[in-house]
């Protein structure tokens, strides 16, 4: 992986690569990790993500008086937000969201794969009956493929939403779904914390860190 080189597009933004978001991913990855750990630093990791994705708001200028009488010249978010989730991995997403955005609203977006075609199929879908008013981030933690956000996306756009409204947050992707889904819709942001070199057989990311729903909810031992 230290060899592996990616130039990604304009409109994917990368967690600055500090020590401390590389010592976060190490423990998220190691296979030895206790899945309270786990979750523990799977959770920082998604703070992070949440408030590198917010400063790609608009703002606008907004002037405040301080407690000592003086005026403070300040920027304040244009416009409201929504977190989607993709469950169930995009769930785990969504504790970072709360602790940035107090009284954020939530949907749900539910994209299974159907084994007979090998297509995503949309399963569920609740969205708030505002959303098409909104900027939306896009919650999943693994961008392999790019198959399931692209339906997602896809989901948004039919509910209203503008492509350029969509923040897509993830831990990890791969150059393959970056591409799939950046060639459909030039106009969203992804935002991730680090990109891996390539999928394997079975389309897991390598190196990867494995199931990311199964490690964060303890569906498997």
């Amino acid at each position: 992986m230290s060899d592996f080189v990616y130039a990604p597009p304009p409109n994917v933004h990368l967690l600055p690569q500090t020590r401390q978001l590389k010592a976060l991913m190490t423990i998220i990855r190691d296979k030895s990790t206790p899945r309270s750990d786990f979750i523990f630093y799977s959770d920082r990791v998604n703070r992070l993500l949440v408030e590198e994705g917010l400063n790609y708001l608009p703002l606008v200028e907004k002037v405040v008086e301080t407690p000592t009488g003086a005026s403070y010249t300040g920027v304040a978010f244009q416009g409201q937000i929504c977190g989607v989730p993709i469950i169930r991995a995009g769930e785990a997403m969504e504790k970072g969201l709360r602790e940035c955005c107090k009284g954020v609203r939530i949907g749900k977006i539910l994209i299974q794969r159907n084994e007979e075609t090998a297509q995503p199929e949309l399963y569920y879908v609740k969205l708030p009956t505002d959303i098409a008013r909104r900027f939306v981030l896009l919650l999943d933690p693994m961008l392999a493929t790019g198959g399931s956000a692209i339906k997602a996306i896809e989901v948004l756009l039919d509910h209203g939403v503008r492509e350029d409204h969509i923040l897509f947050l993830n831990l990890l992707a791969v150059p393959e779904g970056i591409s799939a889904v950046t060639s459909r819709f030039p106009k969203l942001k992804i935002v991730t914390a680090q990109i891996d070199p390539c999928l394997n057989e079975k389309n897991y990311i390598i190196p990867g860190l494995g199931d990311y729903g199964d490690l964060y909810f303890g569906s498997k031992d």
